[in-house]
């Protein structure tokens, strides 16, 4: 047996969790939405619109976007939304060991 959960954080409804981190983090990666979507098994459309909500429910600018030029287009992360992602992966871990350390308090 072990302990499950979910995490998001919310600002007028669910608006960030892991989707998202793990979306932008794609992002971040690979330097394009499109990549991302293709390598998390979700369309572009939706991944547009996963970051067009948490952005405008947030209040803050998550990503940059190119069109074209000499190297193609692409896409990264603002400031805040870099730091948006790693707290949130910070957050995470440490909820995740906290929920670890009761479940075995209780359960072992």
């Amino acid at each position: 047996m072990k302990a499950q959960h979910r995490l998001w954080l919310e600002e007028d409804g669910h608006v960030f969790g892991d989707g998202m981190a793990n979306l932008l983090k794609s992002i971040d990666e690979l330097g394009s939405i499109s990549k991302a979507a293709t390598s998390l098994n979700i369309s572009y459309r939706k991944a547009w619109g996963m970051i067009k909500k948490s952005e405008s429910r947030l209040g803050i600018k998550l990503l940059n976007t190119q069109t074209g030029g000499e190297n193609g287009g692409g896409a990264f992360l603002t400031p805040k939304g870099r730091d948006l992602v790693k707290k949130y992966f910070n957050f995470k871990r440490e909820v995740d060991l906290a929920i670890d350390h009761a479940f075995s308090k209780y359960f072992s």
